[in-house]
């Protein structure tokens, strides 16, 4: 009897795997519904199909064939608006409905992978009808539900959304922060279904992080090569490795993964100009000249491989060249980020029911209003800021006469020089804006471009401003935080040389040179560290108008401390004046422009974290050298 008994276990265990004989293993008739709902989403039938999927999951009592379900529902709606041109709040509100419900369910039937799903379904049908405002604040949620109930499969799910989107946007500044969670995830857990995926991608986005140059590149790269499972895996490296060989003048590989890729039919999933980057690496490599036919919009989907053909082509010895394709490369994702803002700030009016944006008005009008609002509100929260800040400032030195005296004499030329300060770029951004709102027709296109770019870099000196005054604000009321974390020593320098280099002026080099490029990481705020290092550099642009500016950093120079330095060719600072160049609104030359706040922040917050902002007096090799150190090991009570 018991042999009887164990050969029906076994039977029915068999048949049971074989009714799983499917990617998605489930019941096989639930399978074979499932792939008829699919080929009808969208279409008329789907509606009985997937009530049929239903049916037969609950009667096999599939709860994978149920979640499925709803699955279906939602890509189905997700497929009813795929042509539409424009969709509207109430098509939105559906998605929503549709993507809440899969996600309840998935938690009903212990279906956590369709949890983050309906995120990916939902984020896909807002980012293809151009909402990135509410792409990302959906994939932001995901990543954070995830990290509430403490899954590893949402969190690396939710960090690749994220870092899909900064990539697509040419943002790997700030990708890089979600590539190492993702890593970190991947490389320590045990979950099966994020072991099965391949790390290939994530590694080679690391890389992407780093110039051409550093010594992560490669390391990155060997990485992505080991975990590599798949045919789209190799693809991917050799691609990455075709740019490597070029910089580092390996001829031979580079034109054996080049060759490989433009062999591969799959290139443009990867990269869909990768063909156009390879054919100017091939006039670098071959020494043929591209000066005059470089074409930056026809790589606009790709602006990170601009930045290799520049890198490239400085390491081949043509530097005229370089800084070409860079000083266009600027100028293009100036008028991007442009472009991006005006749309970020349409999704908003519309998120919010505001009409005020007329279908009707021409890209210029729309670009000009926004300009006006934004300085407008600029110049209203600054002229707020600065009542507050004057009377904080006033009240803090009434103490004696001679206090009220300095108060006196200190709100006078902060007001004169805030009237200066906020004035010069407001009466550029009204007077450009003006000529933006033209009928069409009034200037060339090109002209309206550079018009638009002049919008842009005053908006940001008028934010700059703005920053300054809440920084010193919030330091003197109390409310300025130091929060720590890990930090790493390159990464924020690179930040802050990415968030600076816009302030150059024409034919001033600025560029990174670290005592060692192997990775250092240590306790500190990175956003303070990048602050006063993006005050220290922007000091330096401001009184440089030939030659170079270079930023450092040692872990020799003083033990048991981090060493950024600034060291630029500019006129100089007098030994006597090294002290009171940090003193609030002191400005050695009035017609530079600036509060005279920078270097007083920049000294308020380095002694709130037990580090140093100095200027090196011994410094005799032209121009002026600022010192800033951080401690490795800093007192967090601070």
């Amino acid at each position: 009897m018991k042999k009887i008994w164990s050969v029906i276990v076994l039977l029915a265990a068999a048949l049971s795997a074989a009714a799983q004989n499917n990617p998605y293993e489930i019941d096989d008739e639930c399978y074979a519904i499932l792939c008829e709902a699919e080929q009808l989403e969208g279409r008329t039938g789907f509606d009985h199909a997937n009530a049929a999927l239903l049916s037969m999951a609950v009667e096999k009592g599939d709860t994978k064939a149920q979640a499925l379900y709803y699955v279906e529902r939602l890509k189905h709606e997700v497929a009813l608006l795929k042509d539409k041109e424009s969709t509207s709040q109430k098509d939105d509100a559906a998605i929503l409905k549709y993507m809440e419900d899969l996600k309840r369910v998935a938690s009903d039937l212990g279906q956590s992978q369709f949890y983050y799903y309906a995120y990916d379904i939902a984020q896909g049908y807002f980012y293809s009808h151009g909402k990135l405002v509410h792409t990302m604040e959906l994939v932001q949620d995901m990543r954070e539900q995830a990290v509430a109930r403490k899954e590893p499969y949402g969190i690396w799910m939710g960090n690749r959304y994220i870092i899909s989107l900064y990539i697509l946007q040419n943002d790997y500044i700030s990708a890089k922060k979600y590539i190492k969670e993702a890593i970190r995830v991947y490389e320590t857990t045990d979950d099966p279904t994020i072991r099965k995926e391949s790390a290939t991608r994530l590694y080679c986005d690391m890389s992407d992080t780093f110039p051409i140059g550093n010594d992560s590149v490669p390391y990155f790269l060997s990485k992505a090569s080991a975990a590599r499972k798949q045919h789209m895996d190799t693809l991917r490296c050799e691609y990455h490795n075709a740019k490597l060989a070029a910089f580092q003048k390996d001829v031979k590989k580079y034109e054996y993964s080049r060759d490989y890729c433009l062999a591969d039919p799959n290139l443009d999933k990867i990269s869909t100009t990768a063909p156009i980057m390879f054919g100017y690496i091939d006039k670098l490599v071959y020494g043929e000249n591209i000066d005059e036919e470089f074409d930056i919009d026809a790589m606009a989907r790709h602006l990170r491989e601009v930045k290799y053909i520049a890198n490239i082509a400085e390491e081949y010895g043509r530097k005229d060249l370089a800084f070409g394709i860079e000083k266009k490369l600027l100028a293009y994702e100036e008028k991007v980020l442009a472009t991006a803002n005006q749309s970020k700030l349409t999704e908003i009016e519309a998120k919010m029911g505001n009409d005020v944006l007329s279908a009707k008005v021409n890209e210029e009008a729309r670009r000009a209003e926004a300009a006006f609002r934004l300085a407008a509100i600029l110049l209203v929260v600054i002229l707020a800021v600065v009542i507050i800040f004057l009377v904080i400032y006033t009240r803090s030195l009434k103490r004696t006469n001679e206090r009220v005296r300095l108060a006196d004499a200190a709100k006078t030329r902060f007001v004169q020089n805030m009237s200066h300060e906020v004035r010069t770029p407001l009466n550029a951004i009204v007077g450009f804006s003006q000529l933006l709102s033209l009928p069409d027709g009034s200037f060339p296109e090109e002209e309206k471009q550079e018009f638009s770019g002049h919008i842009v870099n005053n908006t940001k000196m008028l934010t700059m401003l703005l920053d300054d005054i809440l920084n010193a604000s919030a330091m003197d009321s109390g409310n300025y935080r130091i929060t720590y974390e890990d930090g790493e020593m390159n990464f924020m320098a690179e930040a802050a040389i990415s968030s600076a280099e816009h302030r150059l002026q024409p034919g001033v080099r600025m560029y990174y040179a670290p005592e060692s490029t192997e990775p250092y990481t240590f306790r500190t705020d990175p956003r303070r560290v990048q602050q006063i290092l993006i005050n220290l550099l922007t000091n330096a642009c401001k009184h440089t108008s030939a030659g170079e500016i270079k930023l450092s950093a040692s872990l020799t120079e003083t033990p048991g401390f981090v060493t950024y330095s600034v060291t630029d060719t500019g006129p100089g600072i007098p030994a006597d004046q090294a002290e009171k160049i940090f003193e609030r609104f002191t400005k050695l030359n009035e017609f530079v422009q600036g509060t005279g706040l920078g270097l007083s922040i920049c000294r308020d917050i380095a002694g709130r974290m037990g580090a140093k902002v100095y200027l090196d007096t011994t410094y005799s090799a032209g121009g002026s050298r600022f010192v800033f150190t951080v401690p490795c090991n800093p007192d967090e009570q601070i």
